[in-house]
């Protein structure tokens, strides 16, 4: 075999090389990843747990033919950020508002079974002509916008420690090679953590106090908690704000399916068939949720990998899958990762706030969205308008009762909405991007 061929079955590797390319992919996918808890204050523990499992499940389902990877999706943090001040509003912790946001993401896997059930019965393509870039492209530019705030904030309480996060970024995504230029998030958290304990801006005593086995998961923080003791309005309100996000999320999944198509050379959208990698993505979300941990997504950090290696054998992600699984019954090693100064998330969520917007754009422009069109300015506008002018607006939110339960709906909860609706219903609909999903639709949160 040539050195520049393909490795599809890693048994030609060896157990040794097999085990590092495992931990290699374990890696890629862990500065992402374990970044979601730290900005919305869900379990580390349980975030990798769960990606493991979410991963192999979906595995088991496409009969191990994709070597995809399922870490923590960026996508939702509105969405947790926003029930989690509804919480507060209620009179409840920011802690509970995250059990509640975790049944609006359990919701929102549920809704991928619904689109693998539509898909599988009139076609894949066919389903994708309600939510083409016109709709998906703006609803990511607006998560993007939505979050840059936050980021900022943690920046200010330390710039340079930020600074630094930012800098080794932007270094290794523009100069690195290899594997540095894969896992640059990964490598800003590293070099702005290693700073600030130098100069002693880390506090460590929780570490020290962590025990080195332990469960990840805590009953309080699964949504089995809310049994017998649940605010129907806030519940209410917290799906009808997350679910609609769903809808650019599964967008993504089938640009990140597209391509690890392109990246292995084979179509799995046909085979296995979407329907499965939507079940294997929606099952593993939807039960992560239930306890405690974040929604996932198919990481492009893991599809650079294969690309750089050249080796698609599933079963270097599921040991990749197996490891993070082991890592989550460590206690003192979330401590360590929950001990990270709010700098440094700052400093890499600015980039990644930005970039989500950024890719926005870019799924808009590379799918060659017409503007000349009156329809998709509208649409687009729309999007926008709302999704950014409720959300920075003094309530936050549009609320309105029905009967004596309270519903809030965010702005990108309506500005999805609306936008699906109008893409729906407005003469003018151009279904060709439907037609033949390529690697163009790539442009995806998960990626970074």
């Amino acid at each position: 075999m040539k050195s520049d061929e393909p490795i599809y079955d890693a048994r030609t590797l060896g157990a040794g090389k097999t085990m590092i390319l495992g931990l290699q992919h374990m890696f890629a996918m862990f500065g992402a990843t374990v970044l979601v808890p730290i900005l919305t204050g869900l379990s580390v523990s349980a975030t990798l747990l769960f990606a493991g499992l979410a991963t192999l499940f979906m595995h088991f389902v496409t009969g191990r033919k994709i070597p995809v990877f399922l870490g923590s999706s960026f996508a939702f943090l509105s969405g947790y950020f926003a029930v989690k001040a509804m919480a507060v509003n209620a009179g409840l912790t920011e802690q509970q508002g995250l059990v509640y946001a975790s049944v609006g993401i359990a919701c929102a896997g549920l809704l991928y079974l619904v689109l693998a059930l539509i898909a599988k019965a009139i076609g894949a393509h066919k389903v994708m002509r309600y939510f083409p870039p016109v709709v998906t492209g703006p609803i990511i530019i607006a998560i993007g916008l939505n979050l840059a705030p936050s980021a900022i904030n943690n920046c200010s309480k330390n710039w340079p420690i930020a600074l630094v996060a930012i800098v080794v970024v932007i270094v290794c995504n523009i100069w690195g090679k290899g594997m540095i230029k894969i896992v640059p998030i990964l490598l800003g958290v590293l070099a702005s953590y290693l700073v600030a304990a130098l100069t002693g801006n880390v506090d460590f005593t929780a570490v020290k106090e962590a025990a080195w086995l332990g469960l990840p998961v805590a009953g309080e923080n699964t949504v089995f908690s809310l049994i017998g003791n649940t605010n129907g309005g806030l519940l209410v309100s917290a799906i009808i704000t997350i679910v609609p996000i769903a809808f650019a999320t599964m967008m993504e999944h089938v640009g990140d399916i597209s391509a690890i198509s392109g990246t292995v050379g084979k179509d799995f959208i046909d085979d296995p068939g979407l329907h499965r990698t939507l079940i294997g993505d929606g099952v593993g979300t939807a039960v992560a949720a239930l306890f405690g941990a974040p929604a996932n997504t198919t990481y492009g950090e893991n599809t650079g990998v294969l690309a750089l290696t050249k080796v698609y054998d599933p079963l270097v992600i599921e040991l990749a899958a197996i490891y993070a699984v082991v890592l989550s019954f460590c206690p003192k090693f979330a401590a360590i990762i929950t001990a990270m100064p709010a700098a440094t998330i700052g400093g890499v969520s600015i980039i990644l706030y930005g970039m989500i917007s950024a890719i926005g754009v870019r799924n808009v422009v590379e799918n060659q969205v017409d503007f000349q069109k009156s329809r998709n300015v509208i649409i687009a506008a729309l999007i926008l308008g709302l999704a950014i002018g409720i959300g920075y607006s003094k309530a936050g939110a549009i609320a309105f009762q029905i009967g004596s339960v309270t519903i809030s709906l965010t702005g990108l909860a309506v500005a999805s909405i609306v936008g699906i609706i109008l893409n729906a219903v407005l003469p003018g609909r151009d279904d060709s991007f439907a037609e033949k999903p390529n690697d163009k639709l790539s442009a995806s949160l998960g990626k970074y």
